[in-house]
């Protein structure tokens, strides 16, 4: 180590950007905060910020996503959210951005993540945020993934990456119950695949797949009313990591 210079290499930045979704009004949104200061001020982006040298990647995306949204998530892949209205939240690294010209302040490369969970609150604005809303995902990439509305950076590139890890993975896991409450029904649990693949599914042979699937669904013993009619057999999740048959996306 006493040959070692770092000098000798260009200094740069770590952030962390997160793609945070969940479903409002049967329709998958994402959060998105407007930048209160240069560069791209005024535009609309994903939460996230610049990594501190005392903290580890997971902890930093669970801070910034605190200060500039009043929102919590997990500090660690793994552990249940923090506060009201974010037990269940799912968090997982997504993928690494590092075009050199991709920050115009300095090499700035991004852990970027992504946050799963029900029904989140309408988010507050903070730190360097002067606004926070979140937007339906239809509305942001477009309809064909282009031609949506722009984001600073290259933060539409990494949203289109997360939404659609996100609709891979509810194919083959147990995680689309990651968007719905504790205890859910087959028909809550059918809407946010809708939502989240953009389709309608027809509700016989997805209740025969999702209560045939080993790991996927377990009777949690209650019933409900809340979504009118009869009372409907209330599920929570099985935790299967791979789900035995998939649950495959319908051919557009």
């Amino acid at each position: 180590m006493s040959r070692y210079d770092p000098s000798a290499f260009p200094p740069f930045a770590v952030t962390v950007d997160l793609v945070v979704l969940t479903v409002r009004e049967h329709a998958l949104c994402a959060l998105l905060v407007r930048r209160g200061e240069p560069p791209y001020q005024g535009y609309w982006a994903l939460p996230g910020g610049f990594v501190r040298p005392d903290e580890g990647l997971a902890e930093a995306a669970s801070r910034e996503l605190a200060e500039e949204t009043g929102l919590r998530a997990p500090s660690a892949p793994g552990h249940d959210a923090a506060g009201p209205g974010a037990a269940g939240a799912h968090l997982e690294q997504l993928a690494t951005y590092g075009h050199p010209q991709r920050d115009p302040r300095m090499r700035v490369v991004s852990v970027a993540h992504l946050v799963l969970a029900p029904d989140l609150p309408t988010p507050r604005a903070g730190g360097d945020a002067s606004g926070a809303r979140w937007a339906p995902v239809t509305e942001l990439l477009g309809p064909d993934g282009a031609d949506g509305v722009p984001l600073a950076f290259d933060h539409g590139l990494i949203l289109a990456d997360g939404v659609e890890r996100a609709r891979s993975k509810i194919e083959y896991s147990s995680l689309a119950t990651a968007f719905c409450a504790t205890e859910f029904t087959v028909g809550e649990l059918r809407r946010v695949y809708e939502a989240v693949w953009g389709v309608v599914l027809d509700p016989r042979n997805f209740h025969r797949k999702v209560t045939g699937t080993p790991g996927f669904l377990l009777p949690s013993g209650g019933t409900t009313t809340r979504q009118g009619g009869r009372p409907a057999q209330l599920f929570t999740s099985g935790g299967a990591n791979v789900l035995n048959p998939p649950m495959l996306r319908p051919e557009s």
